[in-house]
């Protein structure tokens, strides 16, 4: 199984030793043979920051591939999703035990994401590090 998250592109611009690639994002269903019917079907634009290794010669307008660890996107799924999910679920199922004010309930486990959130983006060049895509130019 490749370990490997995979995305063609065109080199936007260079900084130093980063690359700003555009990448086009199509969603599950874009290669589906129904997708003219159908309003489901997306692609976006998106610009990614990518390593350029130090051998790598780049040039703007260039085609490359941008690669990342798959692990990388099971940890972000994590941090931005699950962990929030199971604060609002905790707490809510805590609060129920003391009140039985739904609406400040749901509130107060809504503003736990608050502090969660605000830790995270404290942490923000740590988590950058860590979710680093490289670039390497195509065949």
């Amino acid at each position: 199984m490749n370990d490997l998250i995979e995305h063609d592109g065109i080199v936007e611009r260079i900084e130093g030793n980063h690359a700003f690639v555009r990448i086009e994002q199509h969603s599950a269903c874009s290669a589906c043979h129904a997708k003219a019917a159908c309003t489901a079907s997306d692609t976006a634009e998106k610009i990614i920051d990518a390593l350029i290794p130090k051998d790598a010669q780049l040039n703007v307008g260039q085609r490359v591939t941008i690669f990342g660890q798959r692990s990388m996107g099971l940890r972000a799924v994590l941090l931005a999703f699950v962990i929030p999910f199971c604060m609002i679920l905790a707490t809510l199922l805590v609060l129920k035990l003391f009140t039985s004010n739904e609406a400040l309930s749901g509130s107060i486990a809504l503003g736990t994401l608050i502090p969660y959130f605000g830790i995270m983006a404290l942490f923000k060049k740590k988590l950058a590090s860590q979710f680093q895509f490289y670039v390497t130019t195509k065949n």
